[in-house]
């Protein structure tokens, strides 16, 4: 699959589960259920969400990275002032 078509797929499945989590209108309270899990004990559901965001915006992180890598040599000297091309 192309990049394109990957962003396309990333969005289609974010937007569903967005919209699911967005019809159970989970108030405060909700969010501090406790669960267990095998390796971390005792979490919350809103840390599982928060987890969820992060994991997604980690995943968008390494699309940029790859996509800049594109321009590294063509941003000649400011190359020492763009982080992402370190």
């Amino acid at each position: 699959k192309g990049l394109p078509e990957l962003l396309d797929t990333f969005e289609a499945s974010r937007s569903r589960n967005l919209a699911v989590l967005d019809e159970m209108e989970l108030n405060d309270s909700q969010l501090e259920l406790r669960g267990t899990h095998p390796e971390f004990g005792t979490v919350t559901l809103g840390q599982l969400i928060a987890t969820w965001a992060t994991h997604d915006l980690s995943h968008i992180a390494q699309i940029s990275r790859t996509m800049v890598k594109q321009y590294k040599a063509a941003v000649g000297p400011w190359r020492k002032y763009l982080s992402i091309l370190k």
